[in-house]
């Protein structure tokens, strides 16, 4: 009864959010990130738009057959369409699977047609699986050409040179949070590939209830571009003591790793995957993720999505929410990691997130504002489903 209650409440919330004029993006964030995310795939339709500023009463036509004469990616996008039978919900009738399928096909064409400075990548289309069977079509089509050219900017270069350099950022967010499981990490040469496909599908090739994924989407739309990476970092911690047991070497931590569980503890990832944001943004990582300069990245045009809400007033229940935290942190860890936190500028962040409007629901994690001017290394190439 306590949690129907709490849904109807939130439900209402962001409906409130929906018809206020303007509407109330920021508030829209916060229900995306906090407990529960959107909660209905009816919502989403309605809220996740907004969140890339997609207008929906001007949405491109549907894409004709024509787009498969001369492409040179239709061969591969088929491909790896036919493959994605699992994305599809058990169950389904072969005739509708496969309408979807072609649709599936149209929606990666068009986007790919439309903006010629994209290359296709074998993932790409578990992400725009998702959109599909959420959204319908000709939606998806809108959504998924704006999130193309913002989030998943990076991993559509020519080469994987940016996509490497954002796995560059997962090590030193675990040193960060234990120190021990990173030199284990080091030790055994694991490196960061066993990432690699998390990152570049939001986490849609390797989970498979579609009740996870769509939940963090919720999160990855309302945040900012890095925020998988992060959400990777707290998949490794959450497993330390695995880790940690296994044999030091390549083979054994690989294989370990890149056996995601099926079933984490996705609402307590989340806002941890959001205090490590807020505690380590990408800016104070940088040096450690071996950066250079580098235009056109999708941190570099987050200025779409940041909340405009300067004008509100710092939230003192956030700062609170942050004191406690840090009390929960000395009787957890020990005085000696207090101090190294309470020593590091991270207070002032809460207070200037706080100052944005952000909300208590998740404390530190509401992070998608975060403004971090972030360098990159490009010096990579490899190919990721053989």
């Amino acid at each position: 009864a306590d949690f129907d209650a709490k849904k109807k409440r939130k439900v209402a919330e962001i409906y409130q959010a929906l018809n206020s004029d303007p509407i109330d993006v920021a508030a829209l964030r916060r229900m995306a990130i906090s407990e529960g995310g959107l909660l209905t795939d009816e919502i989403r339709c309605k809220v996740w738009p907004k969140l890339l500023s997609v207008n929906t009463d001007d949405l491109p036509p549907l894409p004709g057959k024509e787009l498969r004469e001369d492409n040179k990616d239709y061969q591969q996008v088929l491909l790896d369409v036919r493959r994605s039978l699992r994305r599809f919900p058990p169950g389904m009738p072969d005739d509708q699977r496969e309408g979807l399928q072609e649709e599936l096909i149209d929606i990666i064409l068009h986007v790919l047609k439309r903006n010629p400075q994209l290359h296709y990548y074998q993932g790409y289309h578990d992400i725009v699986v998702t959109f599909l069977l959420v959204v319908g079509d000709r939606l998806a089509t809108a959504l998924v050409e704006k999130l193309s050219t913002h989030h998943l900017r990076d991993f559509m270069d020519p080469t994987m040179d940016n996509t490497k350099h954002i796995l560059n950022y997962l090590m030193p967010i675990i040193d960060q949070v234990n120190p021990e499981v990173h030199d284990f990490m080091q030790s055994a040469e694991v490196g960061t590939i066993f990432a690699l496909s998390w990152l570049i599908t939001w986490f849609g090739h390797v989970l498979s209830d579609f009740r996870h994924v769509v939940r963090l989407y919720d999160f990855f739309l309302a945040c900012h571009p890095l925020m998988p990476i992060y959400f990777a970092a707290v998949i490794v911690l959450h497993r330390q003591q695995e880790v940690l047991e296994c044999e030091c070497d390549m083979a054994s931590v690989h294989h370990l790793l890149s056996q995601i569980p099926q079933d984490l503890p996705y609402e307590s990832l989340i806002s941890k995957a959001g205090d490590l944001f807020v505690q380590f943004p990408p800016s104070e990582l940088a040096k450690e993720a071996a950066q250079q300069q580098a235009e056109r990245t999708a941190a570099s045009t987050f200025k779409d999505f940041e909340l405009a809400s300067v004008q509100q007033r710092p939230d003192t229940v956030l700062r609170q929410r942050f004191r406690e935290r840090l009390r929960g942190e000395e009787r957890l860890r020990g005085e000696e990691r207090t101090k190294s936190i309470l020593t590091k500028p991270r207070t002032n962040r809460f207070v200037k997130l706080a100052v944005m409007g952000l909300t208590v629901a998740l404390g530190a994690a509401a992070l998608a504002v975060v403004k971090s001017a972030l360098e990159w290394a490009p010096k990579f190439e490899l190919q990721i489903f053989p």
